[in-house]
């Protein structure tokens, strides 16, 4: 498991339980190994102890969900976005190749050009920034390099930090309306919002089976990102005069955002048991299963 720092992996490692045995690779120590997890610090982009570990690791599946995920940051520091994003990537599907190990590669639903909405795997991806662009070319890398690799593109991610931090829309969203402070989100910007805790549920299934190609994980309702917030601040019980509606490519100085990039995800639903859900039904999931985290 890569990128544990981020919230997606460490919910990822909190449901995989007892029934896997976990190595997880960060750049820094993280808080609860040794109860669910081996920790590995070093650089992805150090190439030789990433090939000694997996020396020693032998993974049977890899879930690769590190990358360097700013979009405007990746716009400003493509050298850096590219050896992140691409070589790392590259360097992965090797060694998962050589080991005959199980590739399970995080890409995402920034790809496409955001025109059409309810993109299925067959659609063409079209970035609007480098950020996507990187991504596609991990996308290329992981089919060329690898013959039993999973590539699951990714929805907006709706969750909450368990194990990792990492970047939460939804915590900050919290911590802002503890605080009264208004919130703008893009009106523009429409979504298939997937919670964390089926995503993590998902990856798990696709490292474990034998489907290989591209796989859209997303939730079962489409919306702007706005309303999504709305719907949210409601749930929560905060009111929605805190969320002020803008538009993500009217904000100077940041890299272009498509509108709509929507996800079909029937073809998740013919071939993994882990059902996708809807916003209303994956926010309880992740309200429920972060005080089951926080009674543990």
């Amino acid at each position: 498991m890569t990128g544990y720092g981020g919230f997606v992996a460490g919910s990822l490692v909190w449901q995989a339980g007892d029934e896997w045995a976990v190595d997880v690779f960060s750049r820094r120590q993280m808080p609860g190994e040794g109860r669910r997890f081996r920790c590995w610090q070093f650089d992805l982009r150090d190439t030789t102890r990433l090939r000694e570990t997996f020396a020693k690791v032998k993974p049977d599946a890899v879930v690769h969900a590190a990358a360097l995920a700013n979009i405007d940051y990746c716009q400003s520091h493509q050298d850096e976005a590219e050896r992140v994003n691409v070589g790392v990537v590259r360097e992965l599907a090797r060694l998962c190749e050589n080991l005959g190990a199980k590739m399970v590669f995080c890409s995402t639903d920034s790809i496409f050009d955001g025109k059409q909405g309810m993109y299925t795997e067959e659609d063409a991806p079209n970035p609007v920034n480098f950020y996507a662009e990187t991504k596609i070319r991990a996308e290329q890398a992981v089919r060329e390099s690898s013959e039993s690799a999973a590539v699951a593109r990714l929805s907006l991610v709706l969750g909450l930090p368990v194990l990792g931090a990492g970047n939460s829309f939804l915590a900050k969203m919290v911590a802002n309306f503890n605080t009264g402070n208004e919130i703008r989100m893009p009106e523009n910007e429409i979504r298939t919002p997937v919670d964390v805790i089926t995503l993590g549920q998902a990856l798990l299934e696709l490292a474990a089976n034998r489907f290989t190609g591209t796989l859209h994980l997303a939730g079962s309702t489409r919306l702007n990102r706005y309303d999504m917030a709305c719907r949210i601040a409601q749930r929560l019980g905060y009111p929605k005069s805190l969320i002020v509606a803008t538009d993500s490519n009217a904000m100077a100085d940041r890299a272009p955002r498509p509108d709509d990039v929507s996800l079909d995800n029937s073809k998740a639903a013919s071939i993994l048991g882990t059902p996708m859900k809807t916003l209303r039904d994956g926010l309880e999931l992740v309200l429920t299963s972060n005080l089951k985290q926080e009674n543990e």
